[in-house]
C-alpha cells in the first residue's frame, strides 16, 4: 500500500459491504499495514525459521507456566 496509499485506501473502503462500521475499517486497515509490514520484512529477508519459531514458543510457555 506504500505507493498510492490514499486511492488504495479508498478502493478498500469501496469494497466493503455498506453497513461496515469504522471500527471494521479500522481493522482492515489495520491489518492490511500488517501483511504489507510483513511482506516487506520477507522481501529484507527478515524471517524467523520453523524451528526457531518452536523453540521461542517452547521458552515462552514455560517461562508463563504453561
Amino acid at each position: 500500500m506504500a505507493n498510492g496509499n490514499k486511492q488504495a485506501v479508498l478502493r478498500m473502503i469501496e469494497r466493503m459491504p455498506e453497513k461496515a462500521s469504522v471500527e471494521d475499517i479500522m481493522y482492515e486497515l489495520y491489518f492490511r499495514q500488517r501483511v504489507d509490514r510483513g511482506l516487506r520484512e520477507l522481501t529484507a529477508g527478515k524471517t524467523v525459521s520453523h524451528r526457531e519459531v518452536k523453540r521461542r514458543l517452547a521458552k515462552w510457555l514455560q517461562s508463563t507456566g504453561r
